[in-house]
């Protein structure tokens, strides 16, 4: 393998991840089949009207159960908290771990680690009490106010919030009709319309609610607001997701939709549900009634609706606001509709529980199936490419999960089957560099005696690799191999929510979505931050020992041959590029690395012991 084919890969593997963080995802727009109008406005609109409103204060409702505590607010009777429980002892229905985020706001913002943020009122006992906040215990799956800042949530950012393009209906006070342990009911009621909005859990389908909408009154262009997620990272990475399905062809079409810049709106399309998502949890809005047609999408600034994460370290703008904008997405309500209900999903988009949800609501008669599982999304720019990897990849894991109860030896258990199964090419390469080693004085020969012959010279080569029946270009092979799985392992990891808070070392290796911690200190260092990550470092020296590993069981006598000097520069050049491309990634992909070359050292160590042995037959 000459000098350029060498650089070529290493650009190449640096270029497969580097892709990820400098070009935003893939994205792509619904296709529809028929002619749309769309229309692009400014986020903010000249209030025109306001509604008389029922009382001043903002007052606050919950209901919960194992999987969510939804709190409502008298302003649009609508939810200004979705917050899900953490996985616990006493609730092991719930499957969201707390991560490192949650239990540092928790240290440096008390305040903002309540939930709810207010006092609030719940049924209970018969009765409907007044309640405080408890501290913890609980992940915000879309954004709210910020206690001590100047950062509170208007209410028309609250998610299943009715907004108009012409009045400020998103800001009247609803008044509370009926609330139970599992029910709640808002109702305005206005000079000229009149809305009531009812709540109600699923009983059979986890992170699921209905909510029903009745409207009487004139047209005013009315939408349903979907709430703003909350910002999920992976390796520093945020990957917010808007999707949608629709009925085109005969078939039904999932796609997704373009991140909006400002706000854009599609008036002939009829969606049969929307997405919002972080990319680990979100939101699915899905109306079991016909509605208006169309949609809409809007950004929201960060510094409009800043993330939990700016309350981290704010003296050193770990998370500045500006760099985590928001999206939201709107479905269209019908005045002078009788009755329409809504089928809400906010929570995790674990295959498992998004299947459980899917058969729930799945109708064998009429073939009816709601497909909320294709909600999950891979990311990243190769994505088209990785997908197939990353499912292949995780139903192994989840095979090897069910016997360890353990997603990090599944990784490791996971490594260890993709060598198996790769083991025969990986094999016929070793033995190709092998040969190339050994014909490494005959190609110096050549290259000596028709050193002022260049085309002789390639023909002697050509000559000589055909007589041993190999060629340099396999020696690249392994990594070409290697690529598609390892790009695999990484959509996996920033697109697996069982993965997500993922405990293999305690202390250590915390999350497997996330980079191991070893240590931390306060002053970001450029591109290192502010945390001391280890096993990159421990895959880096790993790999290196892997090469010297090779290049001595391949060694000859003799003077070194070209090859082997580029080989031998690659022995001290490939795992520091590995290391420092491998650094703030997530610890999963690591482990996956780490171990891929501890069993590469295996295998090599085998195929010598082989080769020993048939020589010593001969």
């Amino acid at each position: 393998m000459d000098k350029r084919t060498i650089l070529f890969v290493i650009v190449l593997a640096g270029f497969f991840y580097l892709m990820q963080f400098v070009f935003p995802p893939a994205k792509k727009t619904a296709p529809p089949q028929q002619k749309e109008q769309v229309v692009t406005t400014p986020i903010d609109e000249t209030t025109k009207k306001y509604y008389p409103k029922q009382s001043a204060k903002e007052s606050f409702y919950v209901i919960e159960n194992d999987y969510q505590q939804l709190v409502f607010s008298s302003k649009g009777g609508s939810l200004a908290e979705i917050n899900l429980p953490f996985r616990t002892k006493e609730n092991k229905k719930s499957i969201v771990n707390e991560i490192k985020f949650d239990k540092e706001i928790k240290e440096v913002s008390k305040p903002n680690a309540r939930f709810p943020l207010n006092s609030y009122n719940t049924f209970k006992d018969g009765q409907i009490v007044e309640e405080k906040p408890t501290f913890g215990g609980f992940y915000p799956l879309i954004r709210r106010s910020l206690e001590g800042t100047d950062k509170n949530i208007n209410p028309k950012y609250y998610a299943l919030n009715i907004v108009s393009d012409s009045d400020s209906i998103d800001n009247a006070n609803f008044n509370l009709v009926k609330l139970e342990k599992d029910f709640v009911q808002f109702e305005l009621v206005s000079s000229d319309i009149r809305i009531v909005k009812t709540y109600q859990f699923a009983k059979d389908a986890p992170y699921t609610f209905d909510l029903t909408v009745a409207i009487d009154g004139a047209p005013r262009n009315l939408w349903l607001s979907s709430g703003v997620p909350e910002v999920e990272l992976t390796s520093g990475s945020y990957s917010p997701v808007l999707k949608m399905r629709t009925y085109r062809k005969q078939k039904n079409v999932i796609d997704k939709l373009t991140l909006p810049k400002t706000q854009t709106t599609i008036s002939s399309i009829y969606p049969d549900w929307i997405c919002n998502s972080n990319g680990f949890l979100g939101l699915i809005i899905d109306p079991l009634n016909e509605i208006a047609p169309g949609y809409r999408s809007q950004y929201v600034a960060g510094d409009t609706l800043p993330t939990r994460l700016t309350l981290i370290d704010p003296h050193y703008k770990l998370y500045p606001a500006s760099k985590y904008p928001g999206y939201e997405m709107f479905l269209p309500l019908r005045s002078n509709q009788e009755k329409v209900t809504f089928r809400v999903f906010a929570g995790p988009f674990a295959k498992d529980i998004l299947k459980a949800v899917d058969a729930t609501y799945s109708n064998a008669i009429t073939g009816y199936n709601p497909d909320y599982i294709a909600a999950r999304s891979f990311h990243g720019f190769f994505a088209f490419i990785s997908e197939p990897f990353a499912k292949l990849m995780f139903s192994l894991m989840q095979l090897f999960h069910s016997s360890t109860h353990s997603w990090g030896l599944s990784i490791i258990l996971l490594t260890f089957a993709l060598r198996i199964m790769l083991y025969p090419l990986n094999a016929w390469t070793i033995k190709s560099q092998m040969k190339m080693q050994e014909m490494g004085p005959k190609m110096s020969a050549i290259k000596a005696k028709y050193a002022r012959d260049p085309q002789r010279q390639k023909l002697e080569m050509v000559k000589l690799y055909k007589e041993k029946g190999t060629n340099p270009l396999l020696g690249c092979f392994p990594m070409f191999i290697q690529l598609p799985f390892l790009i695999g392992m990484f959509d996996l990891l920033k697109s697996t929510f069982e993965l997500r808070g993922a405990v293999f070392i305690p202390g250590w290796i915390d999350n497997l979505t996330a980079p191991d911690v070893l240590f931390t200190w306060n002053y970001p260092i450029p591109l290192i931050g502010n945390e001391f990550h280890l096993l990159p470092i421990i895959m880096g020296a790993v790999m290196f020992l892997q090469s010297k590993f090779t290049a001595k069981a391949t060694k000859t006598s003799g003077p070194m041959t070209d090859q082997q000097k580029q080989q031998k520069m690659m022995t001290s050049i490939l795992p520091i590029v590995f290391t420092v491309i491998f650094y703030r990634m997530p610890s999963g992909l690591n482990i996956y690395y780490l171990f891929f070359s501890l069993f590469g050292i295996l295998q090599q160590w085998i195929m010598n012991k082989q080769t020993k042995k048939k020589a010593l037959l001969k």
